[in-house]
């Protein structure tokens, strides 16, 4: 391990990084959640949610749809 990994210094309060981890997990069904660290110590919480459609081919409500 780093020397420079060694001295980071944690956050104050723990529990409030890892209740904003619960939290952007929290009602998610499909996606991910990405935790950034920079020197040891969490500096952004990243939440990508994903919506899966199940749309038959050739769906009359999308015909006139243009994108």
């Amino acid at each position: 391990m780093s020397e420079r990994l060694k001295k980071a210094i944690p956050p104050a309060e723990p529990g409030d990084a890892v209740a904003k981890i619960v939290e952007a997990l929290r009602d998610l069904n499909f996606g991910s959640v990405e935790i950034t660290l920079h020197e040891g110590r969490i500096v952004l919480i990243e939440r990508k949610e994903r919506q899966r459609l199940n749309i038959p081919l050739g769906n009359p409500d999308l015909r006139g749809l243009t994108l």
